[in-house]
């Protein structure tokens, strides 16, 4: 299953369902806080860091499993994340997706802040999306997570990285 973008333009119901699809086959971008919160909780980063070289950018990713390229901290049976309280920004607003472009998509919509411009996606293959028993997610919600996602990757660098190691 992919990422199949719908305009978040109103709040929607959502509790994940566990499916594992979200946490299989995706590049999660780390930051800074989210090392030092993983490694606060216990974790070796030798297990779950790994370096990408983007253009002139090192970006620092969530390691996966090479058997299946899940998440390493997803358990493969129960679909649960062993790390739940101290789980990755990115983490925390899939299935939803800030943009500052938009996709193409009909019904797509920007909104202006002082931040800039951005367009507001939700996954409509997720399962988890309007579900009657979830919790009601606004799209400021997610937005004001997605500026504070981005702020944070940009303060992200090598030599912050190598301090907290």
């Amino acid at each position: 299953m992919r990422f199949k973008p719908k305009p978040f333009t109103k709040p929607v119901k959502f509790k994940c369902k566990f499916c594992l699809d979200c946490c299989k086959g995706r590049h999660v971008y780390l930051t800074l806080k989210d090392i030092k919160r993983l490694i606060d909780a216990g974790k070796d980063p030798q297990e779950f860091l790994t370096i990408s070289i983007e253009g002139n950018k090192i970006r620092f990713v969530l390691s996966v499993r090479e058997w299946d390229l899940g998440c390493v901290f997803q358990d493969p049976e129960t679909g649960l994340c062993t790390v739940h309280p101290h789980r990755p920004l990115i983490c925390r607003i899939y299935p939803f997706m800030v943009s500052k472009k938009p996709l193409g998509v009909e019904g797509e919509k920007p909104i202006e802040t002082k931040d800039g411009r951005f367009w507001l996606y939700y996954d409509e293959n997720c399962p988890g999306i309007n579900n009657k028993e979830g919790e009601e997610i606004t799209p400021e919600q997610i937005l004001k997570l997605g500026i504070e996602f981005e702020r944070e990757l940009e303060e992200t660098t090598i030599d912050n990285v190598l301090d907290i190691l």
